[in-house]
C-alpha cells in the first residue's frame, strides 16, 4: 500500500473507516479509536477530502473590492450616471478620485453603485437613523379615574391632567367605578362620560363609547 500522508482505510465490506496512524504506516497497521489495529487485507486507502472554509458574510452594503459582478450601474460622484460600466473600471474611477465604490441598490440587475466617501455615508445615514428614532412617538394608554359622585374640584383636576396626556399624544381611558348601590345609578355615570366627552370634543375624538365591564363604565379617547 503506498504512504499517502494520513489516510483513510475503507474495507471492500463498507465497514467503518480506520485512519492511519501516520504518513509512513506498515502495511496493515491502522489507527482506530483506541490504539493502532490490524486491518484485513484488500483495504483501499483514500484521502480524506479537506472541506473549504465557509465564506464569511458580511453585514451592511458591499463596497470597494467586496462588489463582485461583471458590470455596475454607475452614479458618479458628481451625481452623474455613468450607465452601466464594467465593475473593475468604476473600481478605478472611484479610487483615483479618493472614494469608494459603493452598491446602494443590490437587487438591480445591475447593482447600482455609487462613488462616494463611504465613511462620510455611513456617519450620515446614522444620524439620520438616530432622528428618526426620536421622532418616533409610542404612543400610551393613560388611564383617569373617576367616581359617580366626583365634585366640581376633583373633576377640574381630572380635566387638566386628560389635557395633557392628549397634548403630549397620548390616549385617555376613563374609567368610572360603581360601588355597591351606585350600580343601581348606571345613568349618572353615563351622563357624567357624557360631560367628559363634550368638553373634550375640540381636542379628542371617542375610539370607544362609553360601556360597562363588570362594575366600571370605560371609555376611551384619543388626540385630534
Amino acid at each position: 500500500m503506498a504512504a499517502l500522508g494520513p489516510e483513510v482505510l475503507l474495507t471492500s465490506a463498507g465497514t467503518q473507516p480506520i485512519f492511519c496512524a501516520g504518513p509512513n504506516p506498515s502495511s496493515h497497521e491502522v489507527l482506530t479509536g483506541s490504539g493502532p489495529a490490524y486491518a484485513p487485507e484488500g483495504e483501499i486507502a483514500i484521502r480524506r477530502p479537506m472541506k473549504a472554509p465557509p465564506t464569511p458574510q458580511k453585514d451592511g452594503q458591499r463596497i470597494n473590492r467586496d462588489i463582485r459582478v461583471p458590470d455596475v450601474q454607475l452614479i458618479d460622484q458628481d451625481g452623474q450616471n455613468r450607465g452601466v460600466v464594467a465593475s473593475l473600471e468604476a473600481l478605478q474611477m472611484a479610487e483615483e478620485a479618493g472614494l469608494d465604490l459603493v452598491e446602494i441598490v443590490p437587487n438591480a440587475n445591475p447593482p447600482v453603485c455609487k462613488i462616494l466617501d463611504y465613511g462620510k455615508f455611513r456617519f450620515t445615514e446614522q444620524k439620520k437613523a438616530a432622528e428618526a428614532r426620536k421622532k418616533q412617538k409610542v404612543v400610551e394608554v393613560k388611564e383617569i379615574k373617576l367616581r359617580p359622585g366626583i365634585d366640581d374640584h376633583d373633576y377640574e383636576v381630572k380635566m387638566r391632567a386628560m389635557r395633557r396626556f392628549f397634548e403630549e399624544g397620548d390616549k385617555v381611558k376613563v374609567t368610572l367605578r360603581f360601588r355597591g348601590r351606585e350600580m343601581a345609578h348606571q345613568d349618572l355615570g353615563y351622563r357624567l362620560l357624557t360631560r367628559v366627552k363634550e368638553e373634550t370634543t375640540t381636542f379628542a375624538k371617542v375610539e370607544l363609547e362609553p360601556s360597562m365591564e363588570g362594575r366600571q363604565m370605560i371609555m376611551v379617547l384619543s388626540p385630534r
